[in-house]
């Protein structure tokens, strides 16, 4: 059966949604897209932080050339359509391309208002609602001066604080009394509007523009009032338009948007139409996740006979402003017969307002403290029956119940069917169903196969605490967005420490602008590895920044005893401490003692009151902790190489040793587990560590990015180098080169990943001088590395009294 022919009209996020559904539903259309703009598909609503700085366009490109290629699609870029011949069921655009279609898909979008007044022409006057739009403005503001935006809804504000980011300086002028009055009442827009004037942008509410000033370019706004701001730039941002004038040539139904059944389907059963461009039930929309329901429904129908209708729910809106935290869903408006519950905090600038309606929340608005959006959102949609909670209501999800509870237990209590990423429309089932189903293990697996935080990406948090609860710590630790303390991810926060010399928690969280005082158990521990990492010397280890296992140098099981590993320099021990940590288990009457999979022992069950004194003992028989809780090296296992095997090459168990006395101490993004095979045979099974290195006979093969728990991965190859010395430097350089640009909690192989390993390669291998760099600042920084603190602690000295471990640490980076 031969192809049908299906043009689409306009390549935005709608369209390109219905793709993917179409995609996977069937193979029976030949595409062709018609995209007015030169460019791939990219994410519209990602244009905010991309104006400010903080991403590039390919950072935002949804669907790139290639993906076209692979699904046999013509795509003719910069081909803006001027006509649709119905009766002839072709499409011709204004360069002159004709396509036929036997089913047609309209989505050309909207269009900016902008306001009739004078001097709107003028250069240096634009829109904000194209990728073109976008680099005006920043290239606008490479020259300085200031800029006027004229509205303070969405857009506005997103432009606003893109072109101070920018080094502007901005005047906001919003002609109703406060800003986003669509989203927001008075109290969270005036919460808006201070923080807004404390980052340096001027707000003028109930302003007027009268005109815009110049001759051939502009040079100020003049407001009804008689008041004149100067200006280099002026920005529209008052609101948008259905692009409907093709489809009103072609004779199809058009009131607002065009008209549309449930079904998407036009007054012409043969044309769909999808987007903002789109009047569906008497309403149009602007948001991202009705367009991508849009979108779905139509999908369906082209696939062949289906039920699927739209459907309207109300959509969460939030700021993608870096920094600011709002949330508003369902109706606020004044009324008889609604009940409000308000809580302000004036100290910590937060605002939060419940709207009920014969006691079920209609409506919901946020400011500072948003963490409870999602939970106002689910009993909004399902129509709860809210009299039981209706004196804690207002305090949140955490406070039902009598108390406050663990946030992750907040995420594991909500419905499966609660929303968890609004833009695409994912609730959590679909998420947690995807990651036992399919085996995901990484943030952008999810993403792929969900598209859960794959637009504006505010959910990421939510949707790393559902990895976290449905595969545990390690296997869900893929940072991207840090917590809900602040909306800046790992890789910002990495850049701005440096940027800003911030060299304490307080410093960072205060020039960060994190919406909590004292930060919490994602971000603290985090930003305090990136304070060691960044600046070694100069910040103190903050030890209750740590997670519990740190702190006491102990692995806490299940039973809420403790596991004690004490350290064997490269799984070689003495009959002295085998003897230590037998009277060790008999005084103490520690139930377990078991051999590791990193060739250490391990004494499990051991009570918490016992930890000090069982280590005292470990201690007084020379033996340290095995670091087997740390986030940094925990093992470097061994063969026994050339001494004993007739097969060794070389020296597996000498180099194991000194490589784990050179690296021991040192923190890192994620735990690091090390292995020195003797031969190609692999004994110590090298191939599926973190790093390794194989002897063989011309020296050594190190490898690195391996991975043997619930992901399973082998190494990738770095090289080979001829003296074990080589091996020290590169190993060195290799764990400075990702302490320095690794994410916390980001294990090895995934970084290597995110990075690129060819990268890689030629940051730490390839290029011998930079090699050598990092060799020497992971070397200096192990001057700085922590002592055992246990052995402060049971002996009451000084760290530097137990010279023996000191000695060894510093001779090995030596």
């Amino acid at each position: 059966m031969s192809k049908q022919n299906l043009v689409i009209v306009g390549n935005g996020m709608a369209p390109g949604r219905l793709l993917e559904h179409l995609f996977e539903a069937t193979d029976s259309y030949n595409v062709t897209i018609f995209n007015a703009e030169p460019r791939v598909n990219y994410d519209r609503i990602m244009l905010s932080p991309v104006l400010s700085g903080e991403k590039s366009f390919e950072d935002i490109v949804i669907h790139s050339e290639e993906w076209y290629a692979g699904h046999g699609i013509t795509l003719h870029k910069g081909a803006k359509v001027s006509k649709i011949d119905r009766a002839a069921k072709t499409v011709t655009s204004e360069n002159g391309i004709t396509a036929p279609y036997d089913k047609l898909v309209i989505a050309t979008g909207s269009s900016p208002f902008i306001i009739p007044v004078p001097g709107k022409d003028l250069d240096g006057v634009l829109a904000y609602r194209d990728l073109e739009d976008t680099y005006g403005m920043m290239k606008a503001a490479k020259a300085g001066g200031r800029a006027v935006v004229i509205g303070g809804g969405l857009l506005g504000l997103e432009a606003a604080a893109g072109l101070r980011m920018q080094g502007m300086e901005v005047t906001v002028i919003h002609l109703m009394a406060s800003l986003m009055e669509r989203q927001l009442d008075p109290a969270a827009g005036f919460l808006l509007q201070r923080e807004l004037e404390g980052r340096g942008i001027e707000v003028l509410c109930e302003a007027n523009t009268k005109q815009i000033l110049g001759t051939d370019k502009v040079e100020g706004v003049e407001l009804a009032d008689g008041r004149i701001i100067d200006a280099s730039l002026v920005v529209m941002a008052v609101g948008i338009r259905p692009s409907v004038q093709l489809a009103k040539d072609a004779g199809l139904e058009v009131n607002r948007g065009i008209v549309t059944g449930f079904d998407l389907k036009t007054s012409d059963p043969d044309i769909y139409s999808v987007g903002e461009c789109v009047e569906v039930g008497g309403m149009v929309y602007g948001l991202v996740a009705p367009l991508y329901q849009m979108a779905k429904v139509a999908a369906a129908h082209l696939s062949g006979p289906s039920d699927a209708a739209f459907q309207h729910v109300e959509t969460p809106t939030k700021l993608k402003v870096t920094g600011v935290n709002l949330y508003s869903v369902g109706d606020f408006a004044e009324g008889p017969d609604r009940e409000d519950i308000v809580l302000r905090n004036a100290s910590a600038g937060t605002y939060k307002r419940v709207i009920l309606r014969d006691n079920k929340v209609i409506g919901a608005v946020m400011y500072g403290d948003v963490a409870d959006g999602g939970w106002y959102n689910e009993m909004l949609k399902s129509g709860e029956d809210v009299s039981d909670k209706h004196e804690t209501l207002i305090y949140g999800q955490m406070f039902q119940g009598g108390g406050a509870v663990d946030p992750l237990a907040i995420v594991a209590g909500l419905s499966d069917d609660a929303e968890i990423c609004g833009c695409n429309g994912i609730c959590k089932g679909q998420i947690t169903s995807a990651i036992t189903e399919k085996g995901l293990t990484s943030l952008a697996e999810v993403r792929a196969h969900t598209k859960a935080s794959a637009s504006c990406g505010t959910c990421t948090g939510l949707v790393q605490d559902l990895m976290t609860i449905t595969l545990g710590e390690d296997a869900a630790a893929v940072p991207e967005g840090m917590c809900g303390c602040t909306h800046l991810g790992h890789g910002d926060v990495r850049r701005l420490i440096v940027a800003k010399e911030l060299k304490s928690i307080p410093a960072v969280m205060q020039e960060l602008e994190w919406t909590t005082p004292e930060g919490c158990a994602k971000c603290r521990p985090a930003l305090n590895y990136y304070l060691i990492s960044d600046w070694p010397g100069e910040y103190a280890d903050d030890m209750q920044s740590r997670f519990i296992n740190e702190r006491v140098h102990a692995n806490i099981q299940k039973d809420g005893t403790y596991s004690v590993v004490p350290r064997m320099w490269g799984g070689i021990t003495t009959p002295d401490e085998l003897r230590a940590i037998a009277d060790v288990a008999d005084k103490f009457d520690i139930p377990t003692v078991k051999v590791t999979g990193g060739q250490r022992i391990d004494l499990l069950g051991v009570k918490k009151e016992d930890l000090l004194p069982v280590w005292k003992d470990l201690n007084d028989a020379g033996m340290i902790s095995g670091a087997a809780y740390a986030k940094g090296l925990r093992t470097v296992k061994t063969c026994v190489g050339k001494d004993w095997c007739r097969f060794g090459t070389q020296d597996s168990t000498g180099l194991g040793v000194k490589l784990e006395q050179f690296l021991w101490g040192s923190w890192a993004p994620a735990k690091l587990k090390l292995a020195v095979s003797g031969c190609p045979r692999n004994c110590a099974e090298s191939t599926c560590k973190d790093i390794g290195i194989v002897c063989v006979d011309s020296g050594y093969e190190v490898l690195y990015g391996g991975a043997a728990g619930l992901h399973i991965q082998g190494t990738t190859k770095l090289g080979n180098v001829a003296t074990e010395q080589d091996v020290i430097e590169v190993v060195g350089a290799l764990t400075q080169f990702y302490r320095e640009t690794g994410y916390y909690l980001e294990r090895i192989y995934k970084w290597a990943d995110r990075i690129g390993y060819d990268h890689v390669k030629a940051m730490v291998f390839d290029d011998l001088e930079q090699r050598h760099a990092y060799y020497e600042r992971f070397v200096y920084s192990q001057k700085f590395a922590q002592i055992d603190p246990w052995a402060e602690r049971v002996a009451g000295a000084e760290a530097h009294e137990f010279s023996p471990m000191a000695e060894i640490k510093l001779e090995a980076a030596e």
